[in-house]
């Protein structure tokens, strides 16, 4: 062991700050220095550059800056952070590492096969469960402090992997989200935790929703915002590789009556790997990189109409005030008006299917606006509220307070 390890934190701080400088003061509090590596990705300048280029550039470029400090002697361990995007970057960055070098990569889609991300490097890897947005939380606290305390155990520093639940300080409300919803769901937790809610993200990665409706059925939520519902069209198509890893997204809260809204989140696209790993029953639609090891493929009006169809059975089947929110100028980043996704025929078709086969009992909002736009995000995040019997608030606020070791 050297006399002060230094570790670095990959990170995109714009969206994961919070837990990449949790994790910095852990490493502090156990003899360690930490450096934080900001591998955020400029805003997207609607799609004149690629973003699978923009993710393979900012992870070289994070790579060249961990390589000179290895070089240098003064890197002695890497832990990355992210979610499909971080998860690319950082795996990008760590390839050219010496092997001696521990490295370790929290990541929400980590229950995933990451062959293509890591092609053969020595990394382990850590499911965080809930998405890493907001700061840590009384799910991913857990397994940010357990990633920390396994590097921690291979650079020699006396950890203890063992953690106890955050205190339920404030009712929890699970949200999901897709890095193509982001933005919303930012917002959204935002409005909600001035409401007094703790809002815990969940990635809709297929492991991370599965991951939400055991949670739910288990009593640990008081609502569910279910902003990306993207793991329901993997259930009816099982290729994508976002299908939940159990059937059944959507009926958790319903059965538990809990208050429930709903929107169409990533439910315009399909999730595969590569390009070269699309299904050739998809192939010659519409697509776009989400990044090198992650494509984006439009999904049909046919495909849409199915989809509706069981999503009104599971809604019509809640025991508990439920909404849909429907954003009319597109469900997600790449399929907003103007994005390389965007098909108003087939977003049409999904809308007029479901408005048929849901019943009464849960009422539409029809927002003229994208789902990423403010306007949207206040809807739904007014909605819940209404629909768990709390008057609409405008303040942001933070959310139930963590102890002081997890902060």
């Amino acid at each position: 062991m050297v006399a002060v390890p230094v570790v670095a934190i990959l990170a995109t701080l714009d969206t994961k700050e919070a837990e990449a400088r949790f994790l910095a003061r852990w490493f502090h509090r156990h003899g360690c220095e930490a450096r934080l590596v900001d591998t955020a990705l400029p805003q997207p300048g609607h799609w004149t550059v690629t973003r699978d280029r923009l993710i393979a550039e900012a992870g070289q470029r994070a790579a060249q800056v961990l390589e000179a400090w290895a070089t240098a002697g003064g890197l002695h361990g890497v832990l990355g952070l992210g979610g499909n995007q971080g998860a690319a970057i950082a795996a990008i960055a760590m390839r050219g590492l010496p092997a001696r070098l521990p490295k370790v990569l929290v990541s929400t889609v980590a229950a995933r096969n990451l062959t293509p991300h890591l092609a053969g490097t020595e990394v382990e890897v850590v499911f965080s469960v809930g998405d890493l947005l907001g700061g840590p939380n009384r799910v991913t606290w857990p397994p940010l402090v357990r990633a920390a305390a396994a590097l921690a155990a291979r650079l020699g520093v006396p950890a203890s992997d063992e953690v106890e639940p955050l205190p339920s300080a404030a009712p929890a409300v699970a949200l999901t989200t897709l890095g193509n919803t982001q933005t919303a769901a930012a917002r959204i937790m935002a409005r909600l935790r001035g409401a007094g809610y703790d809002v815990i993200p969940f990635h809709a990665s297929g492991a991370g929703g599965s991951a939400m409706e055991a949670l739910v059925a288990r009593g640990d939520f008081a609502g569910v915002v279910d902003l990306a519902t993207h793991e329901l069209l993997g259930e009816v198509f099982p290729e994508d590789i976002y299908a939940p890893e159990a059937p059944g997204r959507l009926r958790a809260a319903a059965e538990a009556g809990l208050p429930l809204a709903v929107a169409p989140g990533g439910l315009d696209y399909f999730v595969f790997g590569p390009p070269e790993s699309v299904p050739p029953a998809f192939r010659g639609r519409p697509a776009c990189a989400h990044n090198p090891f992650n494509t984006n493929v439009r999904a049909t009006a046919g495909d849409l109409r199915r989809v509706a169809v069981i999503l009104a059975e599971r809604l019509n089947a809640a025991r508990g005030p439920t909404a849909f929110y429907y954003p009319r100028q597109g469900w997600s980043e790449v399929g907003a008006l103007g994005g390389p996704l965007w098909d108003a025929e087939a977003n049409e078709a999904f809308w007029t299917t479901l408005r048929s086969h849901l019943g009464p009992g849960v009422p539409c909002v029809d927002v003229d606006a994208a789902i990423n736009a403010p306007a949207f995000a206040d809807a739904v995040a007014d909605g819940f509220l209404r629909l768990a019997g709390l008057p609409p608030r405008t303040e942001a606020g933070p959310h139930a307070p963590l102890p002081e070791e997890a902060r």
